[in-house]
């Protein structure tokens, strides 16, 4: 039993595991607190019962962080300033000792480097904030999946390792396979598409990828989780920022629900629920707006891409113009951006990026699935050999078809306010870091 089940069991026996988070040892009476990834219960042992004498001594040699096992009955308690209620034991197992102090005190991290927290992320992550961050994390993902689910996708798994680079020939890590070389997928897009040429219609995976950009920025890493769409038979680019934005909208307002009351606690943060559709506006138009409003000014070399403070300043532009925290970004050219990416007649991309609190989320698209296009593409980027076998899965017919993706650890650093993807990563991976 879990200790957020305990309320529902008053006056009766109960068994619940967790570590020792607290002990108060007084004169007369024992107080122990225990934690599990649900909450915390206070364990009362009268010292001057006769029974409770081995519990005395079990306690008396007990560290914190141990983990125990508790029989005992549950009472509610109103005088228990701790969810008023107290479990009063019978037995007490220790499961398992603390040896040692621990290296750093994981309920005060304000004089605690990063780095030492990652070196020991397994403390890291006892504080309540983490297990919280986490369980919100997991919740949005599980949103994002169940709107997926109700509009008829199929959850797919593809592969890791790769015979070619999913995107390109740079930024990928090589590994040795028996006699020839392979590389750690950058993403399944590649995959993803060939699911559609088999007929799915409609796809989605959660899945690390792979990318070996030199990169400490705090929302980059070499490894991330991310939440992969492709669906078919669109009209155009149009059709994935509906969905991506109707899906976004579900899982925050979801997660709103069962989190929003504790993201204002612990984080200090709200989660808004963004109505639908989201707005749009050409990135030729957001540099023109950026220089009258803000006076932000960049050389028109920069202006094919968003630069990062172009990126932050949406925000802001977005909240005036549209009172909404999401704006899709649209016609990019071209020549940024990857070969299967559909174009129109004047090489304008049919794509877009999705900014969220002045933060790239999304890269998204209306894919190219016209056989002779996407080889024309492939050749001016320099990758035809190198991408033979995806381009043979549109030799036989493909249908119109479009998708994104989103960075999990990303989303939920945007969501709770998080500095660095460092800290919403379960464990971070980047140049510097490939340990534990």
């Amino acid at each position: 039993m879990t200790i957020k089940e305990l309320s529902r069991h008053y006056n009766e026996e109960v068994t619940v595991s967790g570590f020792v988070d607290e002990i108060r040892n007084l004169k007369w009476v024992q107080f122990v607190v225990l934690r599990d990834q649900t909450g915390k219960v206070q364990i009362t042992i009268e010292k001057s019962e006769e029974k409770n004498k081995e519990l005395v001594e079990i306690i008396d040699n007990l560290p914190v962080e141990s983990t125990i096992k508790v029989t005992g009955k549950i009472m509610e308690s109103p005088k228990v300033k701790l969810n008023g209620m107290e479990l009063i034991p019978e037995t007490i197992e220790v499961t398992s000792t603390n040896h040692g102090e621990l290296p750093f005190n994981y309920k005060d991290i304000t004089t605690v480097n990063l780095d030492t927290r990652l070196d020991y992320r397994y403390i890291d992550l006892r504080s309540e904030k983490n297990v919280l961050m986490f369980q919100i994390q997991s919740t949005m993902v599980r949103y994002m999946r169940e709107y997926l689910y109700e509009n008829g996708f199929t959850e797919i798994h593809s592969p890791k390792l790769l015979g070619a680079a999913s995107e390109s020939g740079s930024e990928v890590f090589e590994v040795k396979y028996f006699d020839r070389k392979a590389y750690l997928a950058q993403s399944p897009q590649f995959y993803k598409q060939m699911a559609l040429a088999a007929g799915f219609g409609k796809v989605f995976e959660v899945a690390p990828c792979f990318r070996a950009e030199n990169s400490n920025t705090s929302r980059h890493a070499t490894e991330f989780t991310s939440f992969d769409v492709e669906f078919a038979y669109i009209n155009d680019f149009n059709d994935v920022m509906d969905l991506e934005a109707e899906m976004l909208a579900y899982a925050l307002e979801k997660t709103n629900e069962l989190y929003g009351d504790k993201v204002k606690e612990v984080f200090e943060q709200e989660i808004i629920v963004p109505k639908t559709p989201f707005p749009k506006m050409r990135l030729a138009d957001i540099y023109k707006e950026l220089e009258e409003r803000y006076d932000y000014k960049v050389d028109d070399s920069e202006k094919n891409d968003l630069t990062t403070e172009a990126e932050r300043l949406c925000y802001k532009l977005a909240m005036e113009k549209f009172n909404s925290e999401f704006l899709f970004v649209i016609d990019f050219p071209a020549e940024k951006r990857a070969f299967y990416h559909m174009r129109d007649e004047n090489g304008i991309l049919q794509g877009y990026d999705l900014i969220w609190r002045g933060t790239e989320i999304t890269t998204g698209a209306q894919r190219e699935h016209r056989y002779e296009e996407i080889v024309k593409n492939a050749k001016e980027k320099g990758l035809g050999e190198d991408v033979k076998f995806y381009l043979d899965f549109f030799k036989h017919g493909c249908p119109p078809h479009g998708g994104f993706a989103i960075g999990v650890d990303r989303l939920t650093m945007l969501l709770l306010g998080i500095p660095s993807v460092k800290e919403t990563e379960f464990l971070f991976r980047g140049p510097n870091r490939l340990a534990p």
